[in-house]
């Protein structure tokens, strides 16, 4: 017997937010949760009982937050004046100045930060990622490992610096 759709929110709300997170933005994320569990709740009658769920949620996540992502790009933003260069202190109020593990993580090429946004915030089998992002379960892994492999790298390589400065 399938659980009461509330319960499915209540489960795996906090996970697919943080997704929704890693892959769009804090900005956009509360709106890709919303339009997730929106979709999952016209979706769930024909769900079958055994179906993984938090899966089966995560993947509606990555499909609406590609989706929004996509549309940020089509977006006209307006805005009173252009800025001549872009700060040099990061996003302001983030505390990190571009340097920080957020940064690192955003700044990973796609597959590799959705892949590395799936299993260590999600917590999902690379089974399960393979089949949200496409190709083989030995192709996310691989692509995870690349990830914390990089982060790895250049955070190594920062700390070296603050240590000669």
């Amino acid at each position: 017997m399938k659980q009461p759709f509330e319960k499915l929110v209540e489960l795996h709300g906090a996970t697919v937010l943080r997704v929704c997170r890693a892959v769009v933005g804090p900005s956009d994320a509360e709106d890709v949760w919303q339009e997730t569990f929106l979709a999952a709740l016209r979706a769930y009658p024909g769900l079958p009982p055994d179906a993984n769920t938090e899966a089966w949620l995560v993947t509606i996540a990555h499909r609406k937050s590609l989706d929004a992502v996509r549309s940020t790009g089509r977006r006209a933003v307006p805005v009173g004046e252009v800025p001549e260069t872009p700060s040099p202190h990061g996003v302001p109020g983030s505390g990190d100045a571009g340097n920080g593990l957020w940064s690192r993580v955003a700044a990973l090429p796609d597959k590799q930060r959705r892949v590395i946004a799936y299993r260590y915030l999600a917590d999902l089998a690379f089974n399960d990622i393979a089949a949200i992002v496409g190709g083989t379960p030995a192709a996310a892994r691989r692509a995870a490992s690349d990830g914390i492999k990089s982060l790895r790298t250049r955070l190594t390589a920062t700390e070296l610096e603050g240590e000669s400065a």
